[in-house]
């Protein structure tokens, strides 16, 4: 006992200081695929060696149809062969790429290529106050879209609903993971939340064996249809106010599975989806980036503007 507690002594706190500091991420980690608009001549060689159809080409008849391209996150797992298929793609290792919409993952990039340039640009939310200042830290989108007058009455009634489950969920949370038919993947990187590296549980995060304990569903995988039924179940008994984090490309898309005989897809055909995590799978960063804006500590990173 005492030669453990001395190698603890000598090792110190390896505990990443995530949030407040930015994620330390491997080099050979895979993330976001980033485009160089200057070069990129041609979107269809990329998008045909695409196994998820992430990359979708515009109306090939309209001017400069190619370089109109979007890029679905929601679908990407990070292969790279899009990389490989044209130099003007390169992966990195970026990934908080979470989204409290689908469409917040389906990025376009317009023709202008000076334009595209710019909207390439990620700049990363005010950690420290978003961290001191939950309250502060809801989605940009909806504030912007409220200053801008564009808010109706049900999507001013959606945030109010919203600011009160972070108001009551914003110090303490307990989730419940469900595998919908994983592959398994993202449960390793969830079961490394709770390591000493990443500690998910200084937060007043923690997970629960049951939904009636839950204020959180992590859930995982393409639904198969064996379990729709289960998913559902556990949703209605999930006690209100209750979240839904979709993780993974499968969970947010269907990934490399889709719909078919045997899946339902994406989690929203199913249940309601509050944020979604990219990622085939997630690394522990993105999953704790991701369940952090649910409730509100996190503003979500602008990964490109419209």
């Amino acid at each position: 006992m005492f030669e453990t507690l001395r190698q603890s002594l000598k090792t110190g706190v390896v505990t990443t200081s995530y949030p407040l500091t930015p994620p330390e991420v491997s080099l050979r980690a895979r993330g976001k695929p980033e485009i160089d608009w200057v070069n990129w001549r041609d979107a269809r060689p990329a998008a045909a060696v695409c196994p998820t159809g992430a990359i979708e080409c515009g109306d090939e008849s309209a001017p400069n149809a190619a370089r109109t391209t979007t890029l679905d996150l929601g679908k990407c797992v990070f292969c790279g062969l899009c990389a490989e298929a044209d130099m003007a793609i390169r992966m990195t290792n970026q990934c908080e790429l979470a989204s409290v919409t689908r469409e917040g993952l389906r990025l376009t990039a317009p023709a202008n290529s000076s334009a595209a340039i710019a909207n390439r640009q990620s700049p990363i939310a005010d950690r420290q106050s978003a961290i001191r200042n939950p309250q502060s830290a809801i989605n940009q989108s909806l504030l912007t879209s409220a200053a801008t007058g564009r808010t109706g009455s049900v999507e001013a009634v959606g945030r109010q609903l919203q600011d009160r489950i972070q108001s009551v969920l914003g110090r303490s949370l307990h989730i419940r993971e469900v595998d919908a038919g994983s592959c398994n993947g993202c449960e390793v990187e969830i079961h490394g939340l709770n390591s000493p590296v990443y500690d998910i549980e200084r937060f007043g995060i923690h997970f629960v064996a049951s939904p009636r304990h839950a204020d959180m569903l992590l859930v995982t995988g393409p639904v198969t249809r064996n379990m729709e039924l289960a998913l559902r179940k556990t949703y209605d008994a999930t006690p209100n106010p209750r979240l839904v984090v979709a993780v993974g490309a499968c969970g947010c898309s269907g990934g490399i599975f889709g719909r078919n005989y045997a899946t339902c897809g994406a989690v929203n055909t199913v249940i309601p989806v509050d944020v979604y995590i990219p990622g085939c799978p997630p690394i522990p960063h993105a999953l704790l980036h991701g369940i952090l804006l649910a409730i509100g500590r996190l503003k979500q990173v602008t990964v490109i503007k419209s």
